[in-house]
């Protein structure tokens, strides 16, 4: 069974760069499809950014498109997220699932979901 650990999370300024990692055990990792979403207090959790198995294909919310890039290493097991130019509403926790969708914006797609890293932006 693949499980997930989020990290890199952390305080910075508004303009500031984070890179976010998620590291899985398991050996199917390398071929799901995995997301990034995010929830901010008091709202809903939301799709932030996805990459297919390989890394060739990648898929991101308007929000953060330019802004924001999702990778991995699947010889390491693990999926990044570089965010760069943060804004104060980025301020979320951050979560990484899989999926074994080609690709998906849909919450209910993914499972195995980690606990989350904290991102908070200062304006």
């Amino acid at each position: 069974q693949v499980q997930q650990v989020e990290s890199g999370g952390g305080l910075v300024q508004t303009g500031g760069s984070l890179r976010l990692s998620c590291a899985a055990s398991g050996r199917t990792f390398s071929s799901a499809t995995v997301g990034w979403f995010r929830q901010a207090p008091g709202k809903e959790r939301e799709f932030v950014a996805a990459v297919n198995w390989s890394g060739a294909d990648t898929d991101y919310a308007d929000s953060v498109k330019g802004r924001f890039t999702i990778s991995r290493d699947n010889a390491k097991n693990t999926v990044y997220q570089q965010m760069n130019s943060l804004k104060p509403e980025d301020t979320a926790v951050y979560y990484c699932a899989i999926s074994w969708s080609v690709s998906s914006r849909i919450q209910g797609h993914y499972f195995n979901w980690g606990q989350g890293t904290q991102v908070t932006v200062s304006s």
